[in-house]
């Protein structure tokens, strides 16, 4: 499928003009970032693993009846997702404690939360992407109160879901980071799940050994970032788990 023009490039996306109105092409790319951007390198065949997994998480959670972006897998890094308005949050859910809250509240790294704690950060490199309070959401009119509980409500059901299947491949779900926008049908909105579902977007720990399964391999230099994430592929069925593991990752069509 042909792409169109090129929209815009974050650190691990690029997104094009889709062939219809109302789509987009995603692209993912192998580059790896940390530290808002300040840690960077190119990890070959992350892309490629980072489309099917999230092709992975985001057909599992359209099946429970959470509207998402995503329309089909176009190639090993490309897919066909709906055009949204993207609400400049981002949508952090947390299980276990780790990275920042820990920082934050001096509570030690592992410690299992009393509950899910859903918090938000300001879509914004400049400063760091800030966390906010939903005082801020709603008088700066970022997004409306209706929509803040629906988002809760919707990122509360997409942690049930993610920590479900993570813990059926002997994975804990320790946190992770999610995206909201806006889709329009005509006149009609419909708040939808965009971005990705990824391991650059989760904390994720094996429940035996607690090995990190995510990001923080690449940034606290842990070891090899794609063996990690071609291990969770392999866990849940996306790579073949009967063959010795690749030099290079062969995704499962």
């Amino acid at each position: 499928m042909a792409r169109g023009k090129k929209l815009y490039e974050g650190k691990a996306k690029i997104l094009y003009e889709g062939p219809e109105p109302g789509t987009l092409i995603q692209y993912f790319k192998d580059d790896a970032t940390a530290f808002n951007a300040e840690k960077k390198a190119v990890i070959d065949g992350k892309g490629a693993l980072n489309n099917r997994l999230s092709e992975f998480f985001m057909q599992g959670l359209g099946q429970i009846g959470i509207p998402t972006h995503f329309i089909k897998r176009l190639n090993m890094r490309e897919q066909l997702i709906r055009k949204v308005e993207i609400i400049p949050l981002e949508v952090i859910v947390r299980n276990i404690a780790a990275g920042s809250i820990s920082k934050r509240i001096g509570i030690e790294e592992g410690t299992l939360l009393p509950r899910p704690i859903v918090e938000f950060s300001y879509k914004d490199d400049a400063l760091g992407d800030p966390l906010v309070p939903e005082e801020y959401i709603i008088a700066f009119n970022w997004a409306t109160q209706q929509e803040l509980d629906d988002i809760i409500a919707l990122a509360l059901r997409v942690n049930d879901f993610l920590s479900g299947v993570m813990m059926g491949v002997g994975i804990k779900l320790v946190d992770f980071k999610i995206e909201f926008g806006r889709h329009w049908d005509g006149d009609y909105q419909r708040l939808m799940l965009a971005d990705e579902i990824s391991p650059d977007s989760c904390r994720l720990w094996d429940v035996e050994t607690g090995e990190k399964l995510d990001k923080d391999v690449f940034r606290r230099d842990l070891g090899d970032l794609a063996d990690a994430y071609t291990e969770v592929a392999r866990r849940l069925g996306i790579l073949p788990s009967s063959k010795p593991m690749p030099s290079k990752p062969t995704l499962v069509n």
